[in-house]
């Protein structure tokens, strides 16, 4: 069992490592600013966007856990966490789908522009009624001719009011279930398409989260991605890609987070020594990097087992949860640890405890992800 990194995967890593430190760290009071995208088109220049698209298709053609080490490093590089999430969102919930489903034309009018930072896409599949419960969506698809008819309403869409290219699921068929569920491409442009300002966060406040309503949306037959009944198969692919490369980032940027309490406790002093040497701190800074390194083993086995083509329900459901509730304690500790500090706004650890929140909400919440490890163990919570 080797847990170095390979001579390719070092090097993306540092790489990776100096254009986040010299392109990606947020200005003073950025995450304010909301969507940055200059920062979104450095990225799509560097090639952050096209990582894991074949080379046939102008990417990089990595693995998915060459993948996840440049996912870490831009989280342990400091790159703003709400920037990082709405790449994720445009990665793993647009681009691979439409990578795996869509037709050949659909791939090649729209995959440049996403790879190449001119574009960007949303997932629409959450409702103002149906959260946890994805598939009891009300979102209507009527087949018209040669066209769709959609009606309903998306909420809680990262990226909708920037988006360019949305990925959206709506039923067939209410009666059918999950297997009415299908999806469709739509461009920001289309009739009967509204987006709404974006809405005002907690955390992750540099990604723009909005709602998408559709009254009386024609598409075209021809967006539709894939089949017809098949928007399921194709929102659990990018939910299993989504639950594994999103949390590298949040394990980056808990590396970081470590570095930057061990040396606060060694720089400020009370009582005429460093607070690092009061046992309690010291307790507390060692508590964050054994979270740190159970959450990397529980990364790198999920990506481990996603490229060996092993089931990767159980794996992601258990490393989804796992860190992004030590993010949670962690963040709260480095807090405490800076003390009144750690509650200013001029310090990362109040945003950092802010943003890694949202991690036990969003990609299916840490007790849907209990429930879908129960099962995997042969049980049948309900």
């Amino acid at each position: 069992m080797d847990f170095s990194l390979t001579a390719e995967q070092a090097e993306l890593r540092d790489s990776v490592l100096r254009f986040t430190r010299g392109r990606l760290l947020p200005r003073e009071g950025a995450e304010e600013d909301g969507f940055r995208r200059d920062l979104w088109e450095a990225m799509a220049e560097f090639g952050i966007l096209g990582l894991a698209v074949p080379v046939d298709r102008g990417g990089s053609g990595l693995g998915v856990t060459t993948t996840t080490v440049a996912m870490e490093a831009l989280g342990l590089g400091g790159a703003d966490s709400g920037l990082l999430f709405s790449l994720h969102a445009h990665l793993w919930s647009v681009m691979m789908p439409l990578l795996t489903f869509g037709a050949e034309d659909q791939v090649e009018r729209y995959l440049p522009g996403l790879m190449g930072g001119r574009m960007v896409g949303a997932h629409g599949m959450s409702e103002p009624g149906s959260g946890s419960d994805a598939f009891s969506l009300r979102t209507r698809a009527e087949r018209d001719g040669d066209d769709y008819v959609l009606n309903g309403t998306k909420t809680f869409v990262t990226n909708a009011p920037v988006a360019d290219l949305f990925l959206v699921f709506a039923t067939v068929n209410p009666s059918r279930g999950f297997w009415g569920v299908t999806a469709f491409l739509l461009e920001k442009d289309t009739p009967g398409l509204q987006v709404s300002p974006p809405f005002e966060k907690m955390g992750l406040r540099g990604s723009p989260m909005g709602e998408v309503v559709l009254q009386d949306c024609r598409v075209p037959a021809t967006q539709r991605l894939g089949e017809e009944g098949q928007g399921s198969t194709i929102f659990n692919h990018s939910m299993i890609w989504e639950r594994g490369c999103i949390l590298g980032s949040t394990v980056g940027r808990m590396g970081r987070q470590l570095e930057q309490t061990v040396q606060y406790a060694k720089d400020r002093e009370q009582f005429g020594r460093p607070i690092g040497d009061f046992q309690l701190v010291a307790a507390r800074i060692a508590d964050m990097r054994m979270r740190l390194e159970t959450c990397r083993l529980l990364l790198y086995r999920t990506a481990w087992a996603h490229e060996a083509g092993e089931p990767t329900g159980l794996h992601a459901a258990m490393a989804k949860t796992w860190i992004s509730e030590a993010a949670v304690a962690s963040a709260m500790d480095a807090v405490k640890v800076h003390g009144g500090y750690g509650y200013m706004e001029e310090f990362e650890a109040a945003r950092d405890l802010r943003d890694a929140v949202g991690g036990t909400l969003y990609s299916g919440t840490s007790e849907i992800q209990r429930l879908i490890i129960a099962r995997e163990l042969g049980l049948d919570p309900r």
